[in-house]
């Protein structure tokens, strides 16, 4: 990553501050969407889940809940095509459902941009140079958010976070800022082919063996 002013101190100047000026905006049209997910799909009206950040550090993430607490007889929750509603899907396709991670924003937990943050889970499946994506904190959208979302595999989506993590820059970021404006307003990228959301990640043999080989990500 290049260390330079708009990297140390520009970027997190202007995490707080659209932030803040977002969650001032955004409060009024935020408590109505949490009162129709709390009518909708009932309580908790937020979805909580510890996510790593930078440096791996572990945050809680605030997101709208979009899916229904169903489970089976043998009290395992439903598959998440099953449990995601049609409310649920509206909120995803606009990333309404992300609105209070603006939060996690301004406490510092994320940036505006960056890699997403995924699961814990995920820590230890990560190659040498996939684990630079930790490098600097996630992000509400990223490279890969605004190159095809769940629609990558995670080989491209791992990739496009190393190279972010690389050339951060202001322009960098405001071109991206631009593409996912467009891709939410375009509803791109939302499920992957086989899934509403994305499949698990479960290691990467193929990045291991390039990184064996001594190419880079």
């Amino acid at each position: 990553m290049k260390n330079t002013f708009y990297s140390r101190f520009g970027k997190r100047f202007l995490d707080i501050l659209i932030s803040f000026i977002a969650l001032v905006l955004l409060c009024i049209p935020m408590a109505v969407l949490a009162l129709l997910v709390r009518i909708k799909l009932g309580a908790p009206v937020l979805f909580t889940q510890d996510r790593p950040g930078k440096d791996e550090k572990i945050f809680r993430l605030y997101k709208f809940r979009t899916m229904t607490n169903a489970r089976d007889a043998d009290g395992n929750l439903l598959p998440d095509d099953v449990r995601l509603t049609k409310f649920g899907k509206i909120l995803r396709a606009a990333s309404l459902d992300e609105l209070p991670e603006f939060f996690n924003v301004f406490k510092g937990d994320m940036s505006l941009i960056g890699p997403r943050p995924l699961l814990v889970a995920y820590l230890p499946l990560y190659s040498e140079t996939q684990r630079h994506r930790h490098d600097v904190r996630p992000g509400l959208s990223g490279l890969a958010q605004c190159s095809g979302r769940n629609l990558l595999s995670w080989e491209d989506r791992f990739a496009l976070d190393v190279e972010y993590v690389r050339t951060l820059s202001l322009k960098t970021d405001i071109s991206i800022v631009i593409k996912t404006v467009r891709g939410v307003l375009r509803h791109e990228g939302i499920s992957s082919e086989t899934s509403v959301t994305m499949e698990p990640f479960r290691g990467s043999e193929q990045t291991e063996e390039r990184e064996k080989e001594g190419i880079t990500v």
